[in-house]
């Protein structure tokens, strides 16, 4: 097993000279699978001076991110997941305002600047809005990650220039960086970092490298001493371990799971009945199979001889029922669901009776433009399914959109859909080859590049032209 993100951290907050802290921070390492697929959050929130109630927007803010975040889809990549969060914040503050007595100005509002930072896997993602401020120290070199929005307007006076709770719409700088073990992360609001420089945080760090407790407390007390008359917060974070590969290993532990054996009709295999083979090719095996305890009819789909001897192609066949399960649309296959602990490698889908779109376009080779229409209007919604998760299917043809009876489409064979959520975490199971089929894909795979949401539109489009 891949070691584990592990950190250790240390937080600080104080009034200070004020009668209030407007401050807020908060930190959360979750346990079991959703530290690998979601990561390690870390926030922190400045409310701004000028307003009585922006305490409020600073716990919201902190408090929703470190909740909502972890509620958000485990196919997201970090960035989409955080920004969203970050986004529905930002408009619940601004109407929150808008509904109050200080609706006709801002800066009495619910306002406060707002910064995080999420660990996962080996990358940093820093998300920020005002003027608090994230540094990384590595190898005794302290680097500020953040830029502070304010706008200078001369005589040593300036403005907050961006916040959280100001406006309807909310810009966020996004940055991500590497993470390497021994790395320190500081998120410091602006009544720390403007009376601390650069050189005496780095030495505070190295002076309490054990202890981030303490490191976390004495940059507050050297700000409060260097007479900072603002709140006062503080984080410390410290990587003790990095994961070498990714953590979650999504499908890891099913790969070292025994291969099933020869399927044939009549056989049973893990609590089903094969009734019959539908699909035979070097990377998998198909057979319709009845589920004994329901009478349910299943897709069992096994792996064939070419994914054997190959790990990454084996992850990509494994991961076909987690991608399945996080779908939800009539037009998309979807998983068997299962009633006993996987023994032997194998996906387990639901079993539609229907055609291929290639045999349906030989057995209708003459279609009327509105029943091209609407099958296309199905195919596309189920894309759009995909796209809505940051996924992209990567292989739309008509081998892979079966039609059933009803006459309803269901796109089929999730092999090469690209998760931006585990792409993020785990660039092997990304591959340089083309996934799809040739002659439907779009052309920036033919370049090397990686494909889009447009990749696979271009799929849908040539799949158009020829029905």
């Amino acid at each position: 097993m891949s070691e584990q993100l592990r950190i250790a951290a240390g937080q600080y907050s104080s009034a200070g000279r004020k009668a209030m802290n407007q401050d807020f921070h908060g930190l959360c390492t979750p346990e079991g699978p959703a530290l690998a697929s979601k990561g390690i959050a870390i926030a922190i929130a400045d409310g701004i001076g000028s307003s009585e109630v922006s305490h409020v927007a600073s716990e919201t803010a902190v408090a929703g991110f470190l909740d909502d975040y972890y509620c958000t889809s485990e196919a997201w990549s970090v960035r989409r997941s955080a920004e969203r969060v970050i986004t529905a914040t930002n408009a619940w503050l601004h109407t929150q305002t808008r509904q109050s007595p200080y609706r006709e100005d801002a800066d009495r509002g619910y306002v406060c600047t707002f910064s995080a930072l999420v660990l996962k896997a080996t990358t940093a993602h820093v998300f920020h809005v005002g003027d608090a401020r994230i540094y990384r120290l590595r190898d005794g070199r302290l680097g500020q990650l953040t830029e502070d929005h304010r706008v200078a307007i001369g005589g040593g006076q300036s403005y907050l220039a961006r916040a959280l709770g100001v406006g309807e719409r909310i810009d966020i700088d996004y940055r991500g960086h590497s993470i390497a073990t021994g790395d320190v992360f500081v998120l410091l609001t602006d009544g720390v970092h403007e009376h601390v420089d650069d050189a005496r945080i780095a030495e505070i760090l190295a002076a309490h490298a054990e202890d981030p407790d303490a490191a976390a407390k004495q940059l507050a007390a050297r700000a409060f001493e260097a007479g900072s008359e603002d709140n006062l917060t503080a984080q410390v974070v410290r990587v003790e371990a990095v994961p070498h590969s990714d953590p979650e290993d999504i499908a890891e532990r099913l790969t070292r799971l025994p291969h099933p054996p020869e399927l044939e009709a009549r056989d049973t295999f893990e609590g089903y009945e094969i009734v019959r083979q539908l699909h035979v090719s070097s990377r998998s095996r198909i057979h319709l199979a009845r589920e004994m305890e329901t009478d349910r009819p299943v897709a069992l789909k096994t792996p064939g001889s070419d994914l054997r001897d190959d790990p990454v192609l084996l992850e990509r066949f494994l991961l076909e029922e987690w991608i399945a399960r996080r779908l939800d649309s009539p037009h998309v296959l979807k998983p068997a669901g299962r009633r006993h602990r996987q023994a032997h490698v194998y996906v387990a889908m639901e079993y539609i009776e229907g055609t291929t779109l290639t045999q349906w376009m030989i057995d209708h080779p003459r279609l009327e433009m509105a029943a091209v229409r609407e099958l296309v209007t199905q195919i596309g919604k189920g894309v759009l399914a995909f796209h809505r998760q940051e996924m992209i299917h990567q292989d739309l043809r008509p081998d892979n959109i079966l039609i059933d009876a009803t006459g309803t489409v269901k796109i089929i064979d999730f092999g090469a859909v690209e998760v931006a959520g585990i792409s993020e975490s785990a660039g092997r199971l990304g591959a340089d080859e083309i996934l799809g089929t040739e002659q439907y894909a779009a052309p920036e795979y033919f370049l090397g590049e990686r494909g889009t949401v447009r990749s696979d539109l271009f799929s849908l489009a040539a799949i158009t032209y020829n029905t």
